[in-house]
């Protein structure tokens, strides 16, 4: 099998690989011999060239291929910030892939592009259901969860004590006069990550502590009374100085290395934020830990449930092979390998039953049932990267004006 190309020169590596991709993702993928490669795109998980997600799926394949030498798997990795964009451009080029795992776009479902779940998978009904509407499009399910994560609020044990913090904050009361506290220490109070990378997951862990949210019964509501509060409070927030400069420039992976370096007091996060932090070394485990996220008055009773999907796509005319290797690959060793290795949740109920006794995850996958979920519509694709790419202003300029453009492009279908 041929292996994806990893290397210490990212930028050499990534040009080669974007070009092979280009050359290769187009055309059926069978032999006149009978045997046939199947195109694989996974985002990127890892931190670094040791963990990179091509070295996880590649082992997968390699296993495939050992059960089934007719079928080649192709592991293709792209870096998160660049997943959405190279996929949709493979589609806008005809360039499809087989399997893709990382967002989900019910577009492709609209346009005939994807087999249904039960097309490529024996057992369907082992995903976990809290997940099924988001993968969902006119009653049919086609984006298949692989990974899920949910959001608890982390905080610096340490940094509390030493500015005389003695319980977790439950309310945004508590985070203002904690993160007051923390910033005269000379660190950062609160980590507000709502730069382009996941914007969309910050907002809406605000907008659930006024009672708001993107939707309302199927309709956008990016503009609502609670979503205009939870940004005017993040807007007070920021002015006061009690968060990094400039939140709405500032990734979500770059406010976690800072948190796992000691220098951030309270940060929104999901289990991928732990072995960050014990790679960094700066924080022992008694030094921080993870409650539930606060809200206007209390803590929230739900959270973000994240799922990242696998899509199948027709195109290729691949739907044997694609389910034999979708079959493989969701085993519960494999997925239980995965988060692991990524301190990421199950996508399926058997894995998740067997991680519940975890000390790490329970925490995690106790909020997993009532975590709510991104918007399911065709048009998220598109809202999402117009949150991802303004909705950080919100906390420098006008809220409601800023949320009100939000809603009419959201409103528009855009």
């Amino acid at each position: 099998m041929k292996k994806k190309l990893t290397g210490r020169v990212a930028g050499g590596v990534a040009l080669v690989a974007a070009t092979t991709l280009a050359l290769t993702a187009c055309g059926g993928g069978s032999s006149d011999d009978g045997s046939t490669t199947l195109k694989l795109v996974v985002a990127d998980y890892g931190t670094g060239p040791d963990n990179a997600s091509s070295k996880y799926w590649q082992g997968i394949a390699d296993d495939f291929h050992a059960a089934h030498a007719d079928i080649t798997v192709k592991v293709t990795s792209i870096a998160w910030t660049q997943f959405d964009q190279q996929v949709q451009t493979m589609i806008q080029n005809k360039q499809y892939p087989d399997i893709t795992e990382g967002d989900y776009f019910s577009n492709y479902a609209e346009d005939g592009l994807l087999y249904p779940a039960s097309d490529v998978l024996s057992n369907p009904g082992n995903l976990l259901p809290a997940f099924k509407d988001q993968g969902t499009f006119d009653g049919q399910q086609y984006g298949l969860p692989f990974t899920t994560s949910s959001r608890t609020l982390f905080y610096n044990k340490k940094l509390f004590a030493q500015a005389g913090i003695t319980s977790a904050p439950k309310t945004w009361a508590d985070v203002q006069t904690d993160a007051e506290k923390v910033k005269g220490l000379g660190q950062i109070g609160f980590g507000l990550p709502l730069g382009a990378e996941e914007a969309q997951a910050e907002s809406l862990l605000w907008m659930l502590g006024a009672g708001g949210g993107f939707q309302t019964d199927g309709k956008y509501t990016i503009d609502s009374a609670a979503n205009v509060e939870a940004f005017t409070f993040l807007k007070g927030l920021v002015s006061a100085g009690d968060t990094e400069p400039n939140p709405g420039t500032v990734n979500r992976t770059d406010l976690w290395q800072k948190f796992a370096q000691g220098q951030v007091g309270m940060i929104n996060g999901s289990p991928a934020l732990i072995p960050i932090i014990q790679e960094a070394g700066k924080l022992q485990d008694s030094d921080w830990t993870s409650v539930p996220i606060a809200g206007k008055t209390g803590p929230l009773a739900t959270t973000l449930g994240v799922c990242d999907n696998v899509a199948a796509f027709k195109p290729n005319g691949h739907q044997t092979q694609i389910k034999q290797f979708l079959d493989f690959a969701y085993q519960d060793k494999y997925q239980l390998q995965f988060d692991k290795e990524y301190k990421l949740l199950p996508a399926t109920t058997t894995a998740t039953t067997a991680l519940a006794s975890d000390p790490v995850f329970a925490p995690f996958l106790t909020a997993l049932p009532k975590s709510i979920q991104y918007p399911s519509d065709t048009s998220w694709a598109n809202v999402k990267t117009k949150i991802q790419q303004t909705i950080g202003t919100a906390v420098t300029d006008d809220p409601a004006s800023v949320l009100g453009d939000l809603q009419k492009s959201a409103a528009a279908g855009s």
